[in-house]
Formats: C-alpha cells, structure tokens, sequence
C-alpha cells in the first residue's frame, strides 16, 4: 500500500507535497479570516467546515489550514483532533485527525486534468504529511462531494414494495461522472473506504436526505414584473418545492398554515424553553440529546461567522410552545439541523409550519437545497429506521450518498487499536 506519509515531514507550521506533476502545495495554518474569505468563493461548502466549527466541538481542537501553491491559496481545510481518554498508554499522547466535509478545493478542471482545478493528491499528501508532524495516527476525510442521487419518490416506492434491500439496487437519477475514479485513485493513494452500513455511522452518515430547490423560479421577468403566487398564495420556487412532497404532508403542511400557530424567531434567551422541548422529545422518542450549553455555544460561534447563520425557530399556539427547530444556512444550502415537538395538539403539524418556514427562507437566501440530515441506505420496511426514510422523503427529500469518510492509518498499529476500541464501546 503506498505511504502517503513516508517522505520527511517538516515542522508543524509547514509541509509540502506533490500532485501528479503539479506543483507542490504547501500547507500552513490560516487566520479564521482567511479561511472565511475562501469559503465565501465555495458557496457548496458545509458548514461543519466553517473557522467557527470549534467553538462548538469543544472536546475537539481545530486548526485552520491553507494550501498554498506559490502564493495562492488553493483548498482549506477546519481539521478537527482529538486525543482519545483510552486506556491504551501509545495513544495518549496520539490524535485523531478529522476533516469533515472537507477539504474544499475546486475539482472542476482539475480531476480531468485541467489547469484551474486542484486534484486529490495535490491536497491529500501534503494534508497527510502535515497531520503526521502534529502527532496524529489516524486521519479521517470526509470528502466532499455526491456520489449518486435518487428520486425520493421511487425510494418511498420501492420501501413499501419491499422488494429490495438497499438504495444502492434501485436505479439513481444522477451519478458523478468522475466518482469512480476518485474512489481509484483514493484507494491508490492508500486510503481506506467506508463500509456500506444500515446503522447511521459515526461521523457524518454517507446516505442524506436532501430536497431540491429552485429559487430562479421566484425571479422577475425581463421586464421586472413580479411573480404572480397561486391560489393558495405561494411563489412558483415554493410550489414547486410543495409539490414533491406526498398528498398527505403537502395537505398537513397547507393545513400548519392555518392552525392559529404562530411563528417566531428566537433569540439565545428562548434556548432554555427549546431546551425543555428537546428534552421533552428525547424521553419520548427514546434518544440520548445534547446539553444546553452545546446549542448555546452553536448559536453564539455560527452567527459570529459572517457567511452562517444560525437559526431558532419557534411555533406556539397561544402561550404553548408546539415546537422548535434550529436551522443552519451557509450559502448554497440549508439544514434542518434539529427538530422538538410536544405532544400535545398534534393535529395543528406546528412541525410542519418549522419545516415550511424553513424552505421559505431558504429559498429567499437563494438556497439550491435544503439538507434534512442522514438516513439509513435500507430499503427494509421492518427496518427500524425505516419510519425515518419514509417521512423525508414523504417530505419531497431526494437521497444522496456521499464519498463517506475515507481513513488514512498513519500509524498502522494504532489505527488498528483504535478500531478495537471502537468495536468495544457500548
């Protein structure tokens, strides 16, 4: 297997690498302001990506880093590390390296062999041989990217049908010309794929549910003149985005509409009522949530960034809040990131009016998609996460699968230790 990380690093403020006859990149850190400025020129970039990103992840420490060829800054990268609390004595002083979502880098040109592109290895064997200089045994990469796409609507099909096992047998709507041979030329590099699971896999799950949007719809004509909405008062980009859902959520949704609920904006002083719902929903619903504190720093640290926001969405009926949801927006994209509900007035789909408003400012942004998270690649109706696959895409969500997070085992023995580890926790 070849050894990306096998030729002398340098100190930990560079190192250099080289790229099937480029240039070598050479990576350094970067102030939180230059990586925010790259960023801004790559609207399909995550947030998970942004400088701010630590200031949530405490347990984690990130550095922002700059791949630099000459004096241009060619790909950024936010690498998370962590030191793992194991009883294992040679990884104490050991990190893992994480990159999700990342690094971002323009591939347009380069994977075909243009020259304005940036190809893989251009930014992987530098990446690698930095991480190695700074103490980490294994790196993970989550490249960015998607794979295959398929229609939600046949993906709800055939999970009623129950004729087949995985998404992955059914035929997608679009499949990136170049994902083969970024999977060559990764495994060439001595990385190591992801294993197709059912299970939502540590890190960020290969298998999302997104939905599609068209905002140029909305535009004016030529001659200025607004677009007219239909009868029930919605913009064409907004119909448009109606109409992939079902004829069950298309009419709960409509029907949010006119509940008596009201919608609101919340400020970091309502995080303590969603923090009471969200708790209220992680008992009924049987999952483990996360503390105040974490959506409090998340709403402080990405609203500081000057290309992300971080959204609280609120519905109340009278004085009852019915629901509460947090949605992230950086350029291109939007997350429904989390989701609370109350048990009662159920038949007032207060989550659906969240979800409704969240497509509208989506849209409004200019948004192309709006992201509903991860989801299971089966196609088992017994499945028990099965329900979860059938509202989103009940909800107009396409399924995409992403390159997944590819492992780089610098260190062998520890890498294989640290699998270990993993297997064993309860």
């Amino acid at each position: 297997m070849p050894d990306l990380a096998s030729t002398p690093s340098s100190t930990p403020r560079s190192s250099t690498g080289s790229g099937t006859g480029r240039r070598p990149f050479t990576v350094r850190r970067i102030t939180r302001a230059e990586h925010g400025r790259f960023l801004a020129e790559h609207p399909e970039a995550s947030f998970l990506q942004s400088p701010q990103w630590p200031g949530v992840k405490i347990d984690w420490r990130g550095d922002s880093l700059g791949f630099y060829d000459g004096e241009t800054l060619r790909a950024a990268a936010l690498v998370l590390f962590r030191r793992l609390p194991v009883p294992v004595p040679v990884l104490r002083n050991r990190s893992l390296a994480y990159v999700a979502e990342g690094p971002v880098f323009d591939r347009s040109a380069g994977e075909g062999g243009g020259d304005a592109g940036v190809d893989l290895e251009s930014v992987l064997v530098p990446l690698v041989q930095y991480l190695k200089s700074r103490g980490a045994f294994l790196v993970r990469v989550g490249l960015p990217g998607v794979v295959n796409r398929w229609d939600g609507a046949e993906v709800r099909k055939a999970l009623a049908a129950g004729d087949h096992r995985s998404v992955t047998q059914l035929k997608p709507i679009h499949t990136a010309p170049e994902a083969a041979q970024v999977r060559e030329r990764l495994t060439a590099l001595g990385w190591r794929a992801p294993g197709e699971s059912e299970e939502f896999e540590a890190g960020q799950p290969q298998f999302q549910a997104r939905i599609p949007l068209q905002p140029a719809l909305d535009a004016p004509g030529p001659d200025g003149t607004p677009v007219e909405p239909n009868k029930n008062g919605e913009s064409p980009a907004l119909e448009a985005a109606l109409s992939r859902m079902d004829s069950t959520s298309r009419r709960q949704t409509r029907k949010s509409t006119r509940s008596e609920l009201t919608v609101t904006v919340g400020t970091a002083e309502d995080l303590p009522a969603w923090q009471a719902l969200y708790e209220e929903t992680a008992t009924r619903d049987r999952f483990t949530g996360r503390p105040l504190a974490y959506f409090q720093r998340m709403f402080t640290e990405l609203n500081a960034a000057p290309d992300t926001e971080c959204t609280l969405y609120l519905a109340h009926f009278g004085d009852q809040l019915l629901a509460a949801a947090i949605y992230v927006r950086q350029a291109q994209f939007g997350w429904y990131v989390y989701g609370a509900s109350s048990s009662e007035e159920r038949k007032r789909y207060a989550p659906r009016a969240l979800q409704l408003r969240q497509i509208q400012d989506s849209l409004a942004a200019g948004c192309t998609w709006f992201d509903l998270g991860g989801m299971s690649p089966s196609l088992d109706p017994e499945y028990e996460l099965a329900g979860l696959t059938r509202f989103k895409t009940t909800m107009g969500a396409d399924v995409v699968q992403t390159y997944g997070e590819w492992d780089y085992p610098v260190n062998r023995a520890l890498a294989a230790a640290f699998k270990l580890y993993m297997s064993r926790r309860g």
